[in-house]
């Protein structure tokens, strides 16, 4: 009996203190689902009323049975929703939890209900389901983004700012015009989310396990019911296939990407060196130590998020990279990394459009700022081409004397005396005062797609009536 004793302490030891139970402790911990899996608990019982209705249809089980399983489950989804529902982890998964109530509610009928499917292709219904609705959640916050972002230009759509390369000042543009370089990232994201969804827009339910089902069912009556465009047409892929979650975790890290960027800038221009916007105490925090700091600490997050988002894109792909048709248990770990990105990805869209709507611009640092790096040279290079006829690239040589010449004195190229100029290069008149300015810059860039205001105003209004 000591023999034994110790045998099973030293057992317990080897699988460690939390596995009191020893293997059977340890598979349960690894096997069960439900601890995330029952955020799909409004799609499974929304596609399991699908089936059943269909099942009735085709004469596979009765009416009776059918109104019977269709009252069960709305009473689970109830219980569920008030959190009046206890979920058993023994029970493994959603499925198994929801059709274990379903039993102790309506008797022997319940096991009628997962008649010509399995949990294959049952969870493949609900996932799709659940990844379809986050995917139009997403569009409608794209598009608010969006929004927020025509605002903002159509307000600065003649407020000067530098534009940037390398991140340093390269020509004047407007910050309507700035705005509008995201609302074309965020207008391409949302694309790519409306072709995920009509890519996705397939019905699983009625594959099973692999194979399909000897059961005369009616696989688009159920695709239908679920508001899918068609049921997938093969029994062998639509077991094994996870595209759909995958697209949607590269969508969300492309548009994490173009959020993380925005939020740099963000954390840019809010600092004493730049000034170019002030967030409210709403998107910002003070510093326990620094009464004097203002800290973008939503954009930071926002930035942060990003990682998370890639992390979760990575850690799919892995998983489904050397998985062998059809089904694997190694696809049970696929949802996390959804919900989770999904999650992130919603609270970075919100957070922007916010501080997006929220932020003060500080048009006069903007402008000030704008001039500053002899923004204007190329305008003179132009100017050169366009009113001297020289050739560009000899333009472009006596413009950089020109600049090396206001450096020097410590001005800008629109302080330079005409007789400077013209030292430089004798075809130089007043006239070129025009268009040193960095009004005048931008006032003159009105080739489609440019920075000119009007320009910008052309594009807010082709924007505004496709959002």
């Amino acid at each position: 009996m000591a023999d034994d004793t110790t045998d099973t302490k030293s057992s317990n030891q080897m699988w460690g203190g939390r596995f009191a139970s020893g293997p059977d402790a340890i598979m349960e911990e690894i096997n069960a689902s439900i601890g995330f899996d029952k955020k799909l608990f409004a799609q499974d019982i929304r596609g399991s009323i699908a089936h059943a209705t269909m099942l009735a249809h085709q004469g596979i089980i009765s009416a009776d049975d059918k109104d019977k399983i269709v009252h069960g489950l709305n009473t689970i989804l109830s219980e569920i929703e008030s959190g009046n529902f206890e979920f058993s982890r023994q029970l493994e998964d959603i499925h198994m939890n929801v059709e274990a109530r379903l039993a102790t509610l309506i008797g022997p009928a319940a096991g009628r209900l997962h008649t010509a499917r399995s949990r294959n292709d049952q969870v493949a219904l609900d996932f799709r389901l659940w990844v379809k609705e986050e995917l139009q959640k997403t569009e409608q916050m794209l598009t608010g983004l969006i929004a927020a972002f025509l605002d903002r230009a159509e307000e600065h759509a003649e407020s000067v700012m530098p534009g940037f390369t390398h991140l340093q000042t390269a020509q004047p543009v407007t910050f309507g015009h700035h705005c509008m370089a995201y609302v074309e990232m965020f207008g391409r994201d949302r694309a790519r989310v409306r072709h995920a969804i009509e890519h996705l827009d397939e019905s699983p339910i009625g594959a099973a396990a692999l194979a399909g089902t000897g059961y005369p069912i009616d696989r688009h009556m159920t695709a239908k019911a679920l508001g899918f465009r068609e049921p997938t047409r093969n029994s062998i892929d639509t077991v094994s296939d996870r595209d759909f979650a995958i697209e949607f975790l590269s969508i969300a890290a492309i548009a994490g990407m173009h959020l993380s960027r925005l939020a740099e800038e963000i954390v840019i221009w809010s600092t004493p060196q730049f000034g170019f916007v002030r967030l409210s105490d709403a998107f910002s925090t003070g510093s326990s130590i620094m009464p004097q700091k203002k800290n973008p600490d939503a954009a930071e997050l926002v930035r942060a998020k990003t990682g998370r988002i890639n992390g979760s894109l990575v850690a799919l792909l892995t998983i489904m990279k050397g998985l062998p048709l059809a089904y694997s248990k190694d696809m049970q770990e696929d949802k996390e990394q959804v919900f989770d990105a999904a999650e992130s990805l919603e609270l970075a869209i919100a957070a922007m459009t916010g501080m997006v709507r929220d932020m003060t611009v500080n048009t006069a640092r903007m402008k000030a700022a704008a001039g500053s790096g002899y923004s204007t040279a190329t305008d003179l290079a132009d100017w050169l081409v366009r009113e001297a006829g020289l050739p560009f690239r000899d333009a472009h040589h006596v413009t950089g004397r020109a600049v090396a010449l206001a450096e020097s004195k410590g001005c800008d190229l629109a302080e330079l005396p005409l007789s400077d100029l013209q030292a430089i290069h004798p075809d130089i008149t007043d006239k070129v005062y025009d268009v040193l300015t960095v009004e005048a810059s931008v006032a003159s860039r009105k080739s489609f797609g440019g920075t000119a205001p009007s320009e910008v105003r052309r594009q807010i209004a082709f924007w505004r009536a496709r959002n």
